[in-house]
């Protein structure tokens, strides 16, 4: 089974993420920081602007944050949102165990 992360942001961080990493570096840390953590498992990573969202999903997705629903980058996990903002590691790597036991 393999799982799927989906990082939604945008070239211009959100104002109160001035100090954070961007939406394109958060996708690539957490990718190697993951692949480091279970290095056995098929996990698959996406990056997509919210400008440009080119699935439905994603494009529902990118809406939410459009709207202020979510912060950005927010990280989606199998369809689950599992990160916001400053996504936390501990959370994400929680959630692929769980999805990865199912």
């Amino acid at each position: 089974m393999s799982i799927y992360i989906t990082v939604y942001g945008a070239e211009q961080k959100c104002a109160s993420c001035i100090h954070l990493p961007g939406s394109l570096e958060t996708k690539e840390w957490l990718e190697a920081a993951v692949n480091r953590k279970f290095p056995e498992m098929e996990i698959v990573f996406e990056y997509c602007d919210i400008m440009k969202p080119e699935t439905e999903e994603q494009r529902m997705f990118s809406e939410t944050i459009l709207d202020d629903e979510y912060f950005y980058p927010l990280v989606v996990l199998n369809g689950k949102v599992v990160g916001e903002g400053n996504p936390k590691l501990t959370t994400i790597y929680k959630e692929i165990e769980e999805a990865a036991a199912q």
